[in-house]
């Protein structure tokens, strides 16, 4: 995902992996109005013009880049506006600047956070200016990825011990003569190259430089049925597209992600959550109520994620083909 790939202990419970900064599939949308600044740390100082305007029916929500978050906020603005009445600005901010934003008010609600424990203290346990709003309802997972037709034709290729056996077949220019494990932008926290260097493996971490050229890469290893080894993610549309078998790590157990540079071993499963200023979250009236409710399954988000991704509509049409397909799944979410 984005922002600050750092060396900050993970939480055994919920970690920061997805760090991506822009994707274009947002940019483009005339739906979502993005208020944006020179980089990530002048973006706590810009808010909407509408954020807490006295007497508006607004709602102020963080966007991030990724295409998953986007369908949150596209389904999320569509209902507030057309449901409830409420006028609805987005702003687009890196992660960890969202959690000061949205201490400070200047956007009223997250809604999906990979976990980002050092935050979580400092704003929810100690100055409560932020409360948790409850499950997404989708469960996310970082892992190591290779596209099915070469695990079908290569299955040992799916445990981890025999990656070294491939590494030949999965280098590129790139790579430096070993194997290529395939990384988005160089600001995604991830363990990778702590992983390659623990588990002693002849590969090279290559960052591609964001979500959107990672899967223009992906795309086209695939359209000439070539093999990759890359970090990838769920829920992702893209795996309708280009069907990838995970590749087992030694698993997760509680606690083997406490020393990043330690670390061998895969990363956990995250319940992913939505975070709201704590003075909207008491005083935000029906719209408070509706975004704690909101919640969706991962086929969901990624029916929203393809028609914005790869069919090309804005949030906005996107949202509304969702909308007028489950009306029985968002009328739960109505405050009554």
């Amino acid at each position: 995902m984005r922002g600050p790939f750092n060396n900050r202990p993970f939480s055994s419970r919920l970690f920061s992996t997805r760090r991506r900064r822009t994707l274009a599939a947002v940019a483009g949308a005339g739906a979502l109005l993005v208020v944006t600044g020179c980089g990530a740390a002048d973006m706590t100082k810009q808010s909407s013009p509408y954020a807490n305007a006295d007497g508006a029916k607004t709602v102020t929500l963080s966007v991030q880049s990724w295409v998953g978050a986007q369908s949150n906020v596209a389904v999320a603005q569509y209902l507030l506006e057309h449901e409830l009445g409420y006028r609805v600005d987005t702003v687009q901010v890196d992660e960890i600047p969202a959690w000061d934003a949205l201490s400070q008010g200047r956007v009223d609600a997250i809604m999906e956070d990979w976990g980002h424990p050092d935050q979580e203290a400092r704003y929810v346990k100690d100055k409560k200016t932020i409360v948790n709003g409850g499950d997404l309802g989708v469960t996310g997972h970082i892992g190591w990825f290779v596209p099915t037709y070469f695990a079908k034709q290569h299955p040992d290729v799916t445990n981890w011990k025999n990656l070294n056996k491939y590494a030949s077949q999965l280098k590129t220019a790139e790579s430096g003569g070993k194997g290529q494990l395939l990384d988005g932008s160089p600001s995604y926290v991830t363990n990778d190259k702590a992983l390659v260097k623990n588990l002693k493996l002849n590969y090279q971490v290559v960052f591609s430089g964001s979500e959107a050229a990672q899967i223009t890469q992906i795309k086209q290893f695939a359209k000439q049925k070539k093999p990759f080894l890359t970090y990838w993610y769920q829920p992702q549309w893209l795996f309708k597209k280009v069907p990838m078998t995970e590749v087992k790590l030694p698993p997760y157990k509680e606690g083997c992600d406490a020393d990043p540079e330690a670390i061998t071993c895969a990363y956990p499963k995250t319940p992913l959550q939505k975070y709201l200023n704590a003075d909207f979250s008491k005083d935000g009236g029906k719209a408070a109520a509706f975004l704690k409710n909101f919640r969706w399954t991962t086929e969901d988000q990624n029916e929203v994620s393809l028609m914005i991704a790869e069919q090309k509509l804005s949030p906005d049409q996107a949202a509304k083909k969702w909308v007028d397909r489950h009306r029985s799944t968002w009328q739960a979410w109505l405050p009554k």
